[in-house]
């Protein structure tokens, strides 16, 4: 991460505007909004769906992992780039001069990378966080969107159910805990929080993107089968529910244009119902996309993870009528698709890992 002085950068062109009014009379096209973390996996898609409805968008970014994804949005006219470091209060209070909302996506993201370095994690994605959102109330920021992961459930009480946004939280990992201290912080009564935060609850995400990632469990086991013939696959027996990138993004922009009274102070999971599936069923999945290549399959038990979690995804598919457009499967073929056209020359480049 970069503590560098903020650096920016304007784009050119025109972008589209919406006509959806949001709350406090201010369109939804005509905002000023601030994505921390832009630069990632779900921020660059995100910022590109605001930007063409109309949205100004400000980028702050450390560019851990570099800035291609950031490039196809130079071209809007609303467009603006600000490295810097989210540990860094100045940086930070002046990324959000003027803005009307804020997506706040920026954070060292998955368990194996926090568990790395957990005081870093903390640092990030605890501490810069709390202090964020506190900004953000003393600047009269109108929204604020917070993502979180489903990951927070850690295992549910009921192998046979589903887990809502009302189960009890039981984080198990360093990314989680810091997750879910966050959610808490912003959502107590009267702890200064900007009135409008919304907390999402993202599902595990797959799918291309402009940089991609083969460190999430659908991108990987699709390109090592296809391309090494074999997986090692570890707790095949749990659930996890997964989400692709571009209905992620969808979903920030479905909230930011929600009337305030619908989404303050609530919390959504983010994915889709029929979307859950154990490690087991995706290696299946794959198998039946490649069409019967010889593959080779460890599986391997796994006691030292307990997370086991199945998620409704109710709440927000009633709220917004949300339906995700990419399914599981829609992933694996978007992957193999991809790999075989030559498109991603090395998916085991280090770049595409986090």
């Amino acid at each position: 991460m970069s503590g560098a002085a903020p650096e920016t950068r304007r784009g050119q062109s025109t972008s589209i505007r919406s006509s959806v009014v949001s709350d406090g009379g201010i369109e939804a096209g005509s905002r000023r909004v601030l994505v921390t973390g832009g630069a990632g996996y779900i921020g660059s898609i995100v910022s590109r769906i605001l930007l063409e409805r109309g949205d100004s968008v400000r980028v702050f970014d450390s560019l851990l992992h570099g800035g291609d994804a950031l490039l196809s949005l130079y071209p809007f006219e609303g467009f603006e780039f600000v490295r810097g470091d989210i540990r860094d209060p100045e940086a930070v209070d002046q990324a959000l001069d003027g803005v009307d909302a804020v997506v706040h996506l920026a954070a060292i993201v998955g368990d194996p990378a926090c568990s790395r370095d957990p005081d870093l994690a903390r640092e990030v994605n605890l501490d810069a966080s709390v202090r964020l959102f506190g900004l953000c109330a003393k600047r009269g920021v109108e929204r604020t969107v917070f993502a979180s992961t489903c990951s927070n459930y850690g295992r549910m009480p009921d192998a046979n159910g589903y887990v809502t946004e009302e189960t009890e939280l039981r984080p198990l990992s360093v990314y989680a805990e810091t997750k879910v201290a966050v959610e808490r912080r912003l959502l107590e009564a009267g702890n200064g929080a900007t009135p409008a935060a919304t907390v999402l609850r993202f599902a595990t995400i797959f799918g291309l993107y402009p940089r991609p990632r083969f460190d999430l469990t659908v991108n990987e086991f699709s390109a090592e089968l296809l391309t090494r013939g074999r997986l090692a696959v570890f707790g095949e027996q749990f659930w996890r529910p997964y989400v692709h990138v571009a209905d992620a993004a969808r979903a920030v922009a479905l909230v930011l244009s929600a009337p305030a009274e619908t989404v303050s102070g609530a919390v959504f999971n983010i994915g889709a119902t029929a979307e859950n599936y154990r490690k087991g069923d995706i290696v299946r999945l794959v198998r039946e996309e490649l069409g019967g290549e010889d593959v080779e399959i460890e599986y391997v038990t796994q006691q030292d993870d307990p997370r086991d979690y199945r998620v409704s995804f109710e709440k927000f598919e009633r709220a917004f009528g949300f339906q995700p457009t990419r399914t599981v499967r829609d992933g694996v073929r978007e992957i193999l698709s991809a790999v075989r056209s030559g498109a991603i020359a090395d998916p085991h480049d280090p770049r595409y890992r986090n």
